[in-house]
């Protein structure tokens, strides 16, 4: 069985935040009052998406992407690559794991169950078959929207409302920009895997163009619920499209990869205070 650390690792903690810095951005646009932070049931959730929600994600990823991983020098160097002796255990420790927090969402906020759902959904199919979406140019990208559910779980549990469909929308925009713009670094090894992806098939530049077009329409649909703010966090991400497309003798997207998590945990962060602020 696999020990606390390894499943630590394969939950990859620097990106717990694309999960859990939603999640609270829901909680601070549906809170009516500071107190709903420490209800117990946003004590609860915001622990689910943690560990258990990150190991669904990316523990199912391991286990379906172990050919393209063992191509790809990333895994042994910079994440950690699953063998195939470990898939058994660590789907059983998935399933353990998250089990007891979707019972509590059916007992405690049934409310949320939609979004839990489509959560679980985009998670477990971008990697897992028959769907595969990581496997369909520009459909892996869409199914990245999975990140914004936590936001929309969180809302609705505090609101019993779904998010607006703009808001979602401009998520989704950024989401699909995030993981076109982190699927460049592997487009060496993913096409001598035979895996096609958004970067497979726009190849760096096309994919860059691709990640500008959907980062500058999502700051022009959250223009109209942040203001300037979308523009101000807008323009961060087009400087950063900017550079990458400047030559270099270095591979200048993956080195901007090793920062992209704290990029958006410095956005996430300043979003969330952006929408916390009504509550002051």
């Amino acid at each position: 069985m696999p020990d606390a650390g390894f499943l630590f690792k394969v939950s990859r903690p620097r990106f717990w935040l694309y999960v859990f810095g939603p999640y609270l951005v829901g909680l601070a646009a549906g809170a009516a009052s500071k107190e709903d932070f420490f209800r117990i049931d946003s004590i609860i959730f915001g622990l689910y998406f943690l560990l258990p929600a990150n190991l669904l994600i990316y523990g199912i990823n391991d286990i379906f992407d172990f050919e393209t991983d063992r191509l790809n020098p990333k895994k042994s160097s910079y994440e950690i690559l699953v063998g195939p002796e470990s898939h058994r255990s660590l789907a059983v420790w998935i399933i353990l794991l998250n089990l007891p927090f979707i019972a509590a969402a059916y007992f405690i906020a049934p409310q949320t169950l939609p979004s839990l759902a489509g959560f679980i959904f985009f998670s477990v199919f971008y990697s897992a078959p028959p769907m595969r979406a990581k496997t369909i140019p520009i459909v892996d990208s869409i199914f990245n929207i999975l990140y914004i559910f936590s936001g929309a779980f969180s809302y609705q549990m505090l609101t019993g409302l779904f998010p607006p469909f703009a808001v979602l929308l401009a998520a989704g925009l950024w989401t699909m920009s995030m993981h076109a713009y982190s699927a460049i670094p592997d487009v060496d090894s993913d096409r001598e895997a035979g895996l096609s992806t958004v970067a497979t098939l726009l190849g760096k530049n096309g994919t860059l163009l691709f990640c500008l077009l959907a980062y500058l329409s999502s700051a022009v649909l959250a223009f109209a619920y942040l203001g300037y703010f979308a523009v101000v966090m807008g323009a961060v991400y087009v400087f950063m499209i900017a550079i990458s497309f400047l030559p270099s003798k270095e591979d200048r997207v993956f080195l901007i990869y090793r920062y992209f998590p704290l990029l958006n945990a410095g956005v996430g962060f300043l979003l969330f205070w952006f929408v916390a602020l009504k509550l002051a």
